[in-house]
């Protein structure tokens, strides 16, 4: 493990539920709680398959929006394919641009599945520390209800948005982590930064794809910890870190498939959701040759809880 100055800045005060669907003012603009309905807008195209942009339609990320990209009124989408598939939603590779010019971007629309067939493991450990004030929808979720259901899927959908604009904007407060750019919430639809190559449109691979030479391990897991000691700061876990859930881009580790962000202070939990995370990377990294001198689990959870003023 790197030197790392464990001297945190100021912490967010114990007992702050950032995540708290009391007051979700993620779900409080346009349709954020819930899919969205049958628009003429969205049929697409017979000849290009083009939909209009729901730029303006949507919760939109953090300001400034990077130059990248594109919120031109008059742009299209274009559904390019499939970049990922997995328990709980899919991710679709999508083109914006505006007819008869250059300018355009790749983006990676992440949509939840259809409640009946969505699968959210472990979702009782994660809710600890979101609550909704409404007797009704919490019944319906603690049943897992079709509206219960829903009502959890839109939970994962707000939060996953919430905590990739959180983790965009704590730079200066807490300092940088990698996460893709958060796009815009529409429904239980986040568009993305798509990260990977833009000629090509394949995504950038997941860190368990790779076999690392000793020297880039030892660099990416430097970056690792830098990334957990930034959310740990801010008071945050993954909540489920693997390196199925990092990407390497240009180089760079980008953490990615949010959903699940714990909340280590408000959570009863949060100390062990953060043990799990490191555990389960610390093992990888181990097992492809990373000295245990530097891969020291126990170690660094303890360095990271006191990040997080958890006693």
């Amino acid at each position: 493990m790197r030197d790392h100055d464990f001297s945190a800045p100021e912490r967010r005060a114990r007992g702050r539920r950032r995540f708290d669907d009391d007051e979700p003012h993620f779900l409080k603009h346009g349709r954020a709680s819930g899919p969205a309905p049958a628009d003429p807008d969205d049929e697409p195209e017979p000849d290009t398959g083009a939909v209009w942009s729901s730029w303006d339609d949507a919760v939109q990320g953090p300001q400034p929006h990077p130059d990248w990209l594109v919120t031109e009124l008059a742009a299209k989408d274009t559904e390019l394919g499939v970049l990922k598939t997995g328990k709980e939603a899919d991710v679709h590779l999508v083109r914006r641009a505006v007819p008869g010019t250059d300018r355009s971007c790749l983006l990676a629309a992440k949509r939840y599945r259809d409640p009946r067939h969505r699968l959210f493991h472990r979702d009782a450990g994660y809710l600890e520390g979101r609550r909704v004030r409404r007797s009704r929808e919490m019944r319906a979720m603690a049943g897992r209800t079709a509206f219960g259901r829903q009502m959890i899927a839109g939970q994962w959908a707000a939060a996953e948005f919430a905590a990739l604009a959180q983790l965009w904007e704590i730079g200066e407060r807490y300092g940088t982590v990698a996460v893709p750019y958060p796009v815009q919430l529409r429904g239980t639809e986040l568009m993305l930064e798509f990260l990977g190559d833009h000629d090509e449109g394949r995504a950038a691979p997941r860190l368990a794809e790779l076999r690392p030479a000793p020297a880039e391990l030892r660099e990416l897991w430097g970056q690792l910890v830098e990334a957990l000691v930034v959310l740990a700061r801010a008071g945050y876990a993954h909540g489920d870190l693997s390196p199925y859930n990092l990407l390497v881009h240009a180089g760079r580790l980008v953490l990615i498939d949010l959903p699940q962000v714990v909340d280590v202070v408000a959570n009863p939990q949060g100390r062990d959701f953060l043990a799990r995370d490191v555990q389960v990377v610390a093992t990888w990294f181990a097992a492809r040759g990373l000295p245990p001198n530097v891969v020291d689990p126990a170690a660094l959870t303890e360095a990271l809880s006191r990040e997080a003023g958890l006693r």
